[in-house]
């Protein structure tokens, strides 16, 4: 009998950027008991940008990052990811082409993403705050949430200070800039540290405040409300934040279901209870990985390096989180005005975390429909994938079974990546994978 596979630390949350993870304030992750708290939400303002602007000097410039490159007769090509302030000014703003960003200011300066380089920083940043606070949230590589209920009884002036030592801290060890906000809920710390950027502190103490600094709010700036149920909120006449509080949330049980509907209209009214999560705190329900290639490909070779390197990153994750799937979705989008591409589910034969099943089922599907986007003259711009159906059991089932050889190649490649870093060990497929930075989007 083989001796059992020391796979060291995972790293799952690596290169993720959250877009709207609203599990830390689910049922399961909120205090049972009703007594007041405080929490502190920090964010690193223009985080990439401000590391780069410091890197090389730039400070006052407008810069742009991004995955992007030259193109025939010097055009840029890719996208931004984000930009200095500077540059948003002007109009330059994420998601945009590099070439209109170009195009706005010609003078702009563009500079590739550089992951390693911000995971160091972003480390720094956390050595700082677990200083201040015995329990710190990374909730993203440039965002985080502190549990100072220990301040709760203090007085406003004695709150502000905190706040403010804890900011210019940080600008006097690391350099940078960063927004807080500070409240009573979770979800109202992160709102609140969006009303004053940059370098801004604010505090929302009690709900006369929150009536006054966040009522205004358009309800899409709250977890879980994007485009698509705000568009439903607002055929109710339901625009602000408190317009929600207001109505009170059996609307939003009609609109959204009994158990999601409350929690929505809770986190809308500041009456969350949620935890600041630590790394034992960290379950999933679902992973996604996506990509927005720098550059549109034609290359069947590419998108299938491409799928693979989105299969390997997925299959790791699940592992690190003790998580199987049997059910996916994948995405593959094109490069057309008029059309965004298409999408379809898969199923492996049960559930498992281990990349090769996965790719299996995947390409069997993936393969043909790629061809026939190409053949349409279509080129691919971005691909997503991730779970639909999981299961944190572990329980073994009756009609499927991974091969022990299989399991085992890939905690052996766990243990290599957690010990040595990343893409230390990798699928061959994966270096034919389109060219530039990648973006790991985690969508809830």
């Amino acid at each position: 009998m083989y001796p059992a596979i020391q796979v060291g630390t995972y790293t799952p949350e690596e290169d993720v950027h959250k877009i709207t993870d609203y599990r830390c304030v689910s049922r399961d992750m909120q205090h049972h008991s009703i007594k007041e708290r405080l929490y502190l939400h920090l964010d690193m303002n223009c985080f990439y940008a401000q590391v780069e602007q410091q890197c090389f000097k730039l400070h006052g410039l407008p810069i742009y990052i991004g995955g992007w490159y030259k193109g025939e007769q010097g055009i840029p090509r890719g996208i931004v990811a984000t930009s200095s302030y500077e540059a948003r000014a002007l109009g330059i703003k994420t998601a945009m082409s590099a070439y209109e960003a170009e195009q706005i200011c010609p003078y702009v300066i563009g500079l590739q993403a550089d992951y390693e380089k911000y995971k160091g920083v972003s480390a720094l940043i956390e050595d700082v705050l677990e200083e201040f606070a015995p329990t710190v949230e990374k909730y993203s590589m440039d965002e985080y949430f502190l549990d100072i209920n220990f301040l709760k009884n203090k007085s406003r002036e004695e709150i502000q200070q905190f706040g403010e030592d804890l900011r210019n801290l940080i600008y006097r060890e690391i350099g940078l800039v960063c927004s807080i906000g500070i409240s009573y809920s979770k979800t109202y710390s992160k709102l609140a540290s969006d009303i004053n950027k940059p370098h801004g502190l604010t505090l929302v103490l009690d709900e006369q405040e929150a009536t006054d600094l966040l009522g205004p709010m358009p309800l899409d700036e709250v977890w879980g409300i994007g485009h698509k149920r705000y568009a439903k909120l607002r055929k109710k006449g339901l625009v602000t934040i408190a317009d929600g509080i207001a109505r009170g949330y059996p609307i939003f049980q009609e609109l959204f279901g009994q158990y999601f509907g409350k929690i929505i209209w809770e986190m809308v009214a500041g009456k969350d209870r949620a935890k600041v999560l630590t790394g034992q705190h960290a379950t999933k329900e679902q992973l996604s990985y996506n990509h927005t290639f720098s550059v549109q490909t034609d290359d069947p070779t590419q998108v299938r390096g491409e799928m693979m390197r989105g299969i390997t990153r997925l299959g790791y994750r699940m592992r690190a989180y003790g998580m199987r799937a049997r059910k996916y979705f994948c995405f593959i989008g094109i490069q057309h005005k008029d059309h965004k591409g298409l999408g379809f589910r898969f199923s492996t034969d049960g559930f498992t975390n281990l990349d090769d099943y996965i790719h299996y089922e995947c390409m069997r599907k993936a393969r043909p429909r790629i061809e026939a986007l190409l053949n349409k003259g279509f080129s691919l711009r971005r691909m997503s994938i991730g779970t639909v159906t999981v299961d944190h059991s572990g329980q073994r089932e009756l009609f499927f079974q991974e091969e022990a050889k299989s399991r085992n190649f890939h905690l052996v490649q766990d243990a290599i990546n957690n010990r040595h870093g990343a893409d230390t060990i990798t699928k061959a497929a994966v270096m034919d994978s389109v060219p530039g930075k990648t973006h790991f989007l985690e969508r809830s």
